[in-house]
């Protein structure tokens, strides 16, 4: 298989900027990235490339940041393999320890977690599944029906599941994400999950005690009825994927009209994860 390597520089760029792009470049199928000194490396398959659509993209975001890039086409490598040597095991509030499954295991802690990563989003390095794995060890699932939206690696899921959760439900529209969570759920040994590979059309009508949703602000702002629709009264939904101003406030605004209350929010980084209740 061959691919095209693409380097991108920039002059200044904030990291919320770069993760915005990230996550642009990944919906139009870019599937992995690596840190340079001045910006990334991003590697997609060379039959998905569409030159036309990458400058689209990045006159989007001319506004914001300036960007450079050189394209070139290389044969493929095993960009897993290659991701994965990057991926250290991670203590969360000295509870949660996530590794993955060439790491050593770490038994004493209170919740392992087991993730082969596949390049889908959630390993827990990133600052919004961190804040969002930090709520869920203060939350008490015991016994609950939880809804993990955006599923990525399904680490949320897995984590509710070793913490009691009696019914689980994980949704991605990536099909790496979908086979990932499929995997990860054997791995932990977790066998009353159900994934689904989708978006809100797939959630089941069943009621949710506590939804976890960490995407981006737009998608959540579409999903929040959807999200309404399948929660039951009391209770809690935990969001992530956006920043403090203005998103916040969008998110609020969004979830009044379904009963749906800001209780508090965390911020690391520019990332923001909030709590609310219905």
């Amino acid at each position: 298989m061959r691919y095209i390597q693409v380097t991108f520089s920039f002059t200044a760029i904030e990291e919320y900027q770069q993760d915005l792009l990230i996550a642009d470049l990944a919906d139009i199928g870019f599937n992995t990235f690596q840190d340079t000194d001045d910006g990334f490396v991003a590697f997609i398959d060379a039959g998905t490339y569409k030159e036309d659509e990458l400058k689209n993209l990045l006159e989007q975001h001319a506004e914001e940041f300036q960007c450079s890039y050189v394209a070139a086409e290389i044969a493929g490598k095993n960009w897993n393999e290659e991701w994965e040597k990057n991926f250290e095991p991670l203590l969360i509030s000295n509870q949660c320890y996530v590794r993955a499954t060439f790491h050593q295991p770490e038994p004493q802690y209170a919740y392992e977690i087991v993730i082969d990563p596949k390049m889908a989003f959630g390993t827990g390095h990133h600052q919004t599944t961190t804040m969002m794995i930090e709520y869920l060890l203060d939350a008490d699932v015991k016994g609950k029906a939880v809804l993990d939206m955006g599923c990525g690696t399904a680490i949320l899921a897995i984590l509710a599941a070793k913490k009691g959760a009696s019914k689980l439900v994980a949704i991605d529209n990536d099909e790496v994400c979908y086979q990932s969570t499929i995997e990860n759920a054997a791995l932990n040994n977790i066998v009353h999950m159900e994934a689904f590979y989708g978006s809100k059309e797939v959630i089941p009508a069943i009621d949710f005690d506590v939804i976890l949703a960490n995407i981006n602000r737009n998608i959540l702002l579409d999903q929040i009825p959807s999200y309404a629709a399948v929660l039951k009264p009391g209770g809690s939904i935990f969001f992530s994927g956006f920043y403090e101003s203005p998103d916040l406030d969008m998110i609020k605004t969004a979830c009044k009209p379904f009963g749906i209350e800001y209780v508090d929010h965390k911020k690391m980084g520019d990332w923001v994860a909030a709590y609310f209740t219905k």
